[in-house]
C-alpha cells in the first residue's frame, strides 16, 4: 500500500539493527519489516531486547550498528521529541500520566505535536491558536469515545482504576495521528476480561483510524490471538518472523521459551 507521499514499501524496515551494553548485546542484527496496516506483534523471554528496540525506534537508545527506516527515511540523527510529528507515537510500560490533570486534558497534550501556533500566538490567544485548540479538544472528544472513556472526560487521572488509566495513556498516544503505534506492554496488570477488551480495541485502532500497530508483549496468548505477523527475540537475536501458526510450531520459540529438553 502507498502513503500519501507515492511511497510504496514498508512503513518500518529495521535492518541490521544491533546495540551493546558494555559486553552485553542487546540488539544483534535484528532485521524485519513492518508494513501499513500490519498489527506486528513483538515477543521474547525477560531480557530478549523488545523494549530495547522500541526504546531505538523511539530515538531514547542509539543502534551501534544497522539503521531503522520509516517511510523509507533514515531515523538516524531524528532527536525523541520529532517521533510523533514524524508519525510515530508509542505507550510506556510504566504509564507516565499526568495525575492532577483531567482525563480530557491529558489526551489534548498528545495532540500539541500538531500544533502549528507559536508561543505568542497562544498567550495572545490569536485566532489561529483558539481554533487549533479548539480542533485539538474535538480530537481529543472523540478520541475517548473511541476507547470507551467519554463518562470520565473530567476526572483527575489519579482518582481511574489502573486499566482504565491504560486507555488514557492510548487514547494520549493516538491523539499525536500517528501512522504507527509502539505499544509497550499493554496488557501488563490487567485482567483476563480487560486484556479480552484490550484486545478488540486494537483491532478497532488498526481497522477504523488506518494506524499501523506494533506491539510488545510478554502476553503471548493475546499476541498470537491479534498480531497478523510476530517477530521473536532471544538473546538480542531474532530467532523467527512469522504468522502466528507458524510463530506457535517454530522448534527454536519452542526451545526459547520451555528450554532445550522440550
Amino acid at each position: 500500500m502507498a502513503s500519501a507521499s507515492g511511497y510504496e514499501g514498508p512503513l518500518l524496515r529495521i535492518a541490521g539493527a544491533s546495540l551493546r551494553f558494555g559486553g552485553i548485546a542487546a540488539l544483534e542484527d535484528v532485521s524485519f519489516d513492518v508494513h501499513r496496516g500490519e498489527i506486528c506483534g513483538f515477543i521474547g523471554p525477560n531480557g530478549a531486547g523488545k523494549t530495547t528496540l522500541f526504546n531505538c525506534l523511539s530515538r531514547l537508545y542509539h543502534l551501534d550498528r544497522g539503521e531503522i527506516l520509516f517511510e523509507g527515511h533514515a531515523l538516524t540523527g531524528r532527536r525523541p521529541h520529532e517521533m510523533a510529528r514524524l508519525g510515530i507515537s508509542r505507550t510506556f510500560q510504566n504509564l507516565a500520566l499526568f495525575g492532577s490533570m483531567s482525563v480530557l486534558d491529558n489526551v489534548r497534550v498528545g495532540g500539541h505535536c500538531r500544533g502549528r501556533s507559536g508561543f505568542l500566538a497562544n498567550v495572545l490567544r490569536l485566532p489561529r491558536a483558539a481554533r487549533e485548540e479548539r480542533l485539538s479538544t474535538e480530537r481529543a472528544v472523540e478520541l475517548l469515545a473511541t476507547v470507551g472513556l467519554s463518562d470520565v472526560a473530567a476526572a483527575p487521572v489519579a482518582s481511574l482504576p489502573f486499566a482504565t488509566k491504560k486507555r488514557v495513556e492510548l487514547a494520549r498516544a493516538l491523539a499525536s495521528q500517528p501512522k504507527l503505534l509502539l505499544l509497550d506492554e499493554p496488557a501488563g496488570g490487567l485482567t483476563h476480561e480487560e486484556v479480552e477488551r484490550l484486545r478488540a480495541l486494537i483491532y478497532q485502532i488498526r481497522d477504523q483510524l488506518g494506524v499501523t500497530i506494533l506491539v510488545v508483549e510478554h502476553h503471548v496468548g493475546l499476541v498470537m490471538k491479534v498480531a497478523d505477523r510476530v517477530v521473536v527475540l532471544d538473546f538480542g537475536r531474532k530467532i523467527a518472523h512469522g504468522t502466528p501458526a507458524e510463530i506457535q510450531r517454530d522448534p527454536e520459540v519452542i526451545r526459547a521459551y520451555l528450554g532445550g529438553a522440550a
